[in-house]
């Protein structure tokens, strides 16, 4: 497991492309029949990459966790970005399509991933934070996600925010997840920023093409940076950072989100004119 150090706002805006990479930005998720996993002390989140291609795959502790298992104290949330596959979780198994989520509540014991066809093979992304409560495994489809339309063509962010896991529509302990698809003839997301100091949150960028790219904008708003995201890399935001972002062309996003709150709406809105 790597791990990733908290980062103070005020070293951070003296950051250079090479350092700003180094802390906030993640790549090579997804390699054949590996599971790699970041462990970022902000808000204790970890991202993890899952691409069973051959082989089944576990989810196995470390010794960065002491703990006996990897939800012994910790909640999970996953979605399927790669072809069909399924999860079993305690001998139970639930079949996960493309776009499929699935949350995974405390005190789970032995979780594996496996592909239903090595020639397209599932890709779970997942990230898991502290958790106090056990709550009920549930797979949520995007169908079921909560749909929020937002943005306009006028201001090339027209997009529909899936929420996956949210207080209204499955319970957890902190764990937030969804996943943000702009419509074709919109690049920007996030747009107006905003910051919120209660909870820390971290990007997936996916369905981009080879050579394209997003550029993430990070940093405090009188002192913001970027960060050149490709296909299935991720990025971390302190809770002191915007996080918002504009495409080459349109893309798909996975927002996590863990803190001190689950409210959606609980942000520090920036107007546009005030960044720097």
């Amino acid at each position: 497991m790597e791990v990733r150090d908290a980062a103070n706002a005020k070293d951070v805006r003296y950051y250079d492309t090479t350092r700003l990479r180094e802390e906030f930005h993640i790549s090579g998720l997804f390699t054949d029949d590996n599971v790699k996993m970041v462990y970022s002390h902000i808000d204790r989140i970890i991202v993890i990459g899952i691409k069973p291609v051959n082989e089944v795959l576990a989810l196995s502790v470390s010794k960065e966790l002491a703990s006996e298992y990897f939800l012994e104290r910790r909640e999970l949330g996953v979605i399927n970005i790669g072809g069909a596959g399924i999860i079993t979780i305690d001998g139970v198994e639930y079949e996960m399509n493309p776009r499929d989520g699935i949350f995974v509540g405390q005190g789970n014991r032995e979780i594996t991933f496996k592909s239903l066809d090595a020639t397209n093979p599932a890709k779970f992304y997942a990230t898991s934070c502290p958790a106090h409560t056990s709550y009920p495994t549930v797979k949520i489809d995007i169908t079921k996600a909560r749909k929020v339309p937002c943005g306009s063509v006028e201001d090339c962010n027209k997009r529909v925010i899936n929420q996956y896991i949210h207080p209204e529509v499955i319970k957890s302990c902190q764990l937030a997840m969804g996943l943000t698809q702009l419509e074709p003839g919109s690049n920007w997301n996030t747009m107006p920023t905003h910051t919120h100091a209660r909870r820390m949150e971290v990007y997936l960028y996916l369905d981009m093409g080879d050579n394209d790219a997003v550029f993430h904008m990070m940093g405090e708003p009188n002192e913001t940076r970027h960060i050149v995201m490709h296909n299935e890399e991720a990025v971390i935001s302190p809770s002191w950072s915007i996080h918002s972002g504009v495409g080459t062309k349109n893309y798909s996003f996975i927002w996590a989100m863990c803190g001190e709150n689950q409210e959606f709406t609980d942000m520090d809105h920036i107007q546009t004119k005030d960044l720097k």
